[in-house]
């Protein structure tokens, strides 16, 4: 009888020691939560290459920052977004970007979000286009790197985008490269890839000629070193 329940114990005590471990490696895995933005306060806490591209609103009590219009004065030199909003001040390895989206105009096949990381400079970046319909320049996750962009993937999923909010996740791991997007399943990624041109850099949200609303921009992620 004391050495079946002695038993028990040590099986009881196993299963604990496995649960706390497991908790123990996705805390270790959760990187720290660096920025938020409801837009409550404005958006002082972004650098936008077409100021007038942008505008606050207030819908049902919530602060939101949206794209106006499609048609930014910012021409890049290089065929990639138009309409880009980077974090001041923030350079990320690792990083997790969640972020509520609404598309506010239908424009098609290519009605789309973008999402911007590791943005070395205007030349040189990744970024998610969340097209509606995919094609080699729609639906996929990009690089500009001195050249047009170009898609690192061939998804082939679409974007369901309609009138209401969604939520978008991007997930980079610098370290074995992997790139990941999610779009309301925040357990199956819509598309994924592995890539390690650029290995830290700036973020962001934007599109690449559409009109979005943006709030509750989580970002969570280890901070690049500033040192030379």
């Amino acid at each position: 009888m004391i050495i079946e329940q002695f038993r028990k114990f040590q099986f009881s005590f196993f299963i604990l020691s496995v649960v706390l471990l497991s908790h123990n490696a996705n805390a270790q895995l959760t990187p720290a939560l660096v920025f938020y933005d409801d837009f409550r306060d404005g958006s002082t806490k972004w650098e936008t290459t077409d100021d007038a591209s942008w505008t606050l609103t207030q819908q049902k009590g919530q602060s939101v920052w949206g794209l106006n219009k499609r048609k930014s004065n910012y021409q890049p030199k290089f065929r990639s977004p138009h309409n880009v909003a980077l974090v001041r001040d923030l350079q990320l390895t690792e990083t997790v970007i969640d972020v509520e989206v609404k598309s506010t105009r239908d424009t098609g096949n290519h009605r789309d979000c973008c999402i911007f990381f590791q943005y070395q400079d205007p030349e040189h970046f990744y970024y998610v286009h969340l097209g509606a319909i995919p094609d080699s320049h729609s639906g996929q996750i990009m690089i500009v790197n001195g050249a047009a962009r170009r898609a690192l993937t061939t998804n082939k999923n679409p974007v369901p985008w309609d009138d209401q909010w969604h939520q978008v996740r991007l997930e980079r791991d610098p370290s074995s490269g992997r790139i990941a997007v999610f779009f309301d399943d925040l357990k199956k990624p819509l598309m994924q890839v592995h890539d390690k041109t650029f290995l830290s850099g700036r973020v962001g949200i934007g599109s690449f000629d559409d009109m979005n609303d943006f709030t509750n921009v989580n970002i969570y992620g280890k901070r690049a070193s500033t040192k030379r």
